[in-house]
């Protein structure tokens, strides 16, 4: 099996994810984005995963591979390949799924709680009434046709949605480690600008390292449910 993931900067890898790859025995490949934009044939991967990045999806002038990556995106959910969107890859599958993506009201930066939306049917992933999740992101998006919204939060209404069966856009960054957290913090703390839903840095790197885990737990439940 293999799984391979869009990576947009250089300071945003799978994090947790790629530790539930191996021990799922997947092979991992990867575009990365800053340095080359070639992609995969379709046929040859099982799972695809788009990773963060603080660009928006809006910025095909400055980054010309996003529209290149919006193709991809949309052909694997055609394909019925197992997808998972994370921050910057949600946008991106809503974007490419024909929705606009645009400002939220509100930045979301630190850990704030995301509110499950109770499932209908075992076809869709059952988040937990609330889970204290690590948010880094400042745009939001409608809902494509189609989709089921499977999270909230007080900040952004679409924290998480599915299409179908195989594919799960995420707002939010339950992959997120204290290493990951520390290089996100140390490239973009510019944003850390005080604000309602804006942390401080003491605050974002001074959680304990059962919030990882928990939050970390959930991720690998949400993938074991893509590709189940």
């Amino acid at each position: 099996m293999r799984a391979h993931y869009l990576q947009h900067v250089p300071f945003e890898g799978l994090g947790s994810i790629e530790s539930w790859l191996a021990r799922s025995g997947y092979e991992i490949t990867r575009t990365p984005f800053f340095e080359s934009d070639d992609l995969p044939d379709m046929d040859a991967i099982d799972l695809l995963v788009v990773m963060g990045g603080p660009m928006s999806v809006n910025d095909e002038t400055q980054f010309p591979w996003l529209v290149k990556e919006k193709e991809f995106v949309r052909l694997a959910i055609e394909r019925g390949k197992p997808v998972l969107g994370v921050c910057l890859g949600a946008q991106l599958i809503a974007s490419a799924m024909g929705s606009p993506v645009y400002p939220n009201r509100l930045k979301e930066i630190g850990w704030f709680p995301v509110h499950g939306v109770p499932a209908q049917d075992g076809s869709v992933f059952s988040f937990p009434p609330s889970v204290e999740a690590f948010h880094w992101h400042g745009e939001t998006f409608d809902l494509p046709p189609g989709v089921v919204r499977i999270a909230r939060s007080e900040g952004c209404e679409n924290q998480g949605f599915q299409l179908g069966r195989s594919v799960i856009g995420l707002q939010f960054h339950l992959e997120t480690t204290p290493e990951s957290a520390r290089s996100l913090v140390s490239h973009c703390r510019d944003e850390l600008v005080p604000d309602e839903y804006v942390q401080s840095e003491e605050r974002i790197l001074g959680v304990g390292l059962e919030n990882y885990g928990a939050m970390n737990g959930l991720m690998d439940d949400v993938l074991s449910f893509l590709v189940g």
